[in-house]
């Protein structure tokens, strides 16, 4: 059903989701709603997708772990009808802090919505990244306000979260917590059945962590070490290195993790 959605649809949204290489069978399902429906498609991540460049009509590159805030963001752009308390929570929102600690600037969510208003079929593809952030409760009813005062229809690759949207009728909303801010090096792990130990990684990376093409590294997480090798890929921006997984425990906790590399 999920699948089906996608593909019917002419406007998409995608947050939290590394696509290409997470969920190649939604990407498939993309490209045909772009292709046959012409779909809008913006795309929100921390990294920018090579591979999407040619099918996105826009790009919200915010910063790693700041989903709430941007998701806060989204909803005060698209929520135009709801509640005396929604309402009053949503004008309360520090604007500036949250688009300024998030990167992710006002008008972009304001260029979003003006590019959904003449589309029939609009969703919210949200990934598999918010599931452990530690502020998920709060994302919950976030994304339950959306998909209850919007016209977009909130599409979960995760059942469990999917399940925790529908069922949550808790609008005692928080306030948006300190974005914190992840320096230095950071790993991003995606999930493959085909498990590699190779860290994909740009030139930024390279410089930040002193390595180089085919260096074999260790990635130090502070409660766990990862030897890999090390590939340079040109395609990429930024200090976010991309590794392939496909142990579900890793995913128990949040994708990202701040890491030092050690040259072997």
């Amino acid at each position: 059903m999920t699948k089906e959605l996608i593909s019917k649809s002419d406007y998409i949204i995608s947050i939290g989701a590394f696509i290409t290489l997470d969920k190649k069978d939604v990407n498939d399902c993309l490209m045909q709603a772009i292709s046959k429906n012409n779909a809008e498609f913006i795309y929100m991540h921390p990294i920018d997708s090579p591979a999407l460049k040619m099918f996105y009509t826009q790009f919200v590159k915010y910063e790693v772990g700041s989903e709430e805030g941007v998701i806060s963001l989204l909803a005060q752009a698209f929520i135009k009808n709801s509640n005396t308390n929604v309402q009053a929570y949503l004008d309360d929102l520090d604007l500036g802090y949250i688009s300024s600690e998030s990167s992710a600037g006002e008008e972009e969510f304001e260029e979003a919505y003006e590019r959904s208003e003449n589309k029939k079929n609009k969703i919210l593809l949200i990934g598999n990244d918010l599931l452990a952030h530690e502020r998920v409760e709060n994302i919950i009813k976030l994304l339950s306000l959306i998909n209850k005062y919007t016209d977009l229809t909130c599409i979960c690759l995760d059942s469990f979260l999917q399940e925790q949207i529908e069922a949550c009728n808790d609008e005692s909303l928080e306030e948006i917590e300190d974005i914190k801010s992840y320096n230095g090096t950071v790993l991003y792990r995606y999930e493959d059945k085909n498990s590699s130990d190779v860290l994909f990684a740009s030139e930024s990376f390279a410089r930040i962590a002193k390595i180089a093409d085919a260096d074999d590294i260790i990635l130090n997480t502070g409660a766990l070490q990862i030897n890999v090798k090390f590939k340079l890929d040109k395609s990429l921006q930024g200090a976010i290195g991309l590794l392939a997984c496909n142990d579900k425990e890793v995913f128990a906790s949040y994708k990202y993790k701040q890491i030092k590399v050690q040259k072997v």
